[in-house]
């Protein structure tokens, strides 16, 4: 079995707090992309890993075969999973990457496996792995808070999905898939990578600008997304790491100066970074400007955001 492990980035990330245990509540809206890397699942006797590209990580670290052996502790069972993956996805960039991969895991193994457990069960598991996994488990654009454990479907009418609550070990995850909306329309973006590796750890670290709640930085974004609006999404796009994660890593500005001289509607960064995108206006334009910046010796791809 072959599965798609979409990328992700954030239309809007907020950081609202510091929790207790010392972690930051966050506000996000989250948002898979085409850009994916490739996880391949194969029946095996026990949980290996095959790469096929350069990564540092050792096997038990990475968050796919974390995923896995979760899946064998949750279902009982004794078999194993061979994973093969192919990276596509840049490590350290804010994309979601290792998360992605998890993602992929868990939903693959519930089919494979004919398991049968519900999305919002399964993303509740996926919180035990990363933050970023619940999102990337339910897929389509999500609004997740706290540290990503509360996932809810983004483009709904009410500012506050009411739907399904699942509480695991404290971890609550949230659906609606009885509520009925309209599709939401394809935005086009380039993603822009300037090289750095931003350790998500030192970003929040050096994060000490709090701000106070700002709901319509939520309001602006879903009906941006639910008109389709391109250039309304582009004005409404928040991200509250960046300042922090540009003074640490200078190259993030010098990326996103690029893609605005370029022509995008509108810039920001996803997640804690490294990596900056810009919405525009179709695919065509999209892949002229990454073509254009990958010339330059910028890495540079033309995405389209997936449901």
């Amino acid at each position: 079995m072959t599965v798609a492990a979409y990328a992700k980035v954030n239309f809007t990330l907020e950081v609202l707090g510091v929790r207790p245990d010392g972690y930051h509540d966050l506000r996000s809206v989250v948002v898979p992309i085409s850009l994916a890397d490739e996880v391949t699942l194969e029946p095996a006797d026990e949980v290996t890993l095959n790469l096929k590209t350069l990564n540092t990580l050792k096997a038990e670290d990475n968050l796919a075969v974390r995923a896995a052996r979760l899946m064998q502790r949750v279902s009982g069972r004794n078999e194993g999973v061979e994973i093969t993956l192919e990276k596509r996805i840049p490590v350290g960039g804010g994309l979601g990457g290792g998360s992605a991969d998890a993602a992929a895991v868990l939903n693959g193994l519930n089919e494979m496996w004919g398991l049968g457990i519900p999305k919002p069960e399964l993303a509740g598991l996926g919180a035990e792995i990363g933050s970023d996994v619940p999102a990337l488990v339910l897929g389509g654009p999500v609004l997740m808070e706290g540290r990503g454990e509360q996932v809810t479907e983004c483009l709904v009418p009410s500012a506050v999905v009411h739907g399904a609550e699942l509480k695991r070990k404290d971890r609550r995850v949230s659906s609606s898939p009885s509520t009925k909306h309209q599709a939401p329309s394809t935005f086009h973006l380039v993603l822009a990578n300037p090289g750095v590796f931003c350790s998500t750890a030192e970003i929040f670290k050096a994060f000490a600008s709090l701000l106070p709640n700002r709901p319509e930085i939520l309001y602006n974004i879903r009906l941006a997304m639910q008109a389709g609006d391109d250039a309304a999404v582009a004005r409404a796009l928040q991200n509250d790491l960046e300042a922090t994660a540009t003074r640490l890593h200078p190259e993030i500005g010098a990326a996103r100066r690029r893609l605005e001289e370029a022509g995008c509607l509108g810039v920001s960064m996803s997640g804690s970074g490294a990596t900056v995108f810009g919405i525009v206006r179709d695919a065509s334009e999209a892949e002229c400007i990454a073509r254009k910046l990958s010339e330059d010796g910028l890495w540079a791809v033309a995405v389209e955001t997936v449901r």
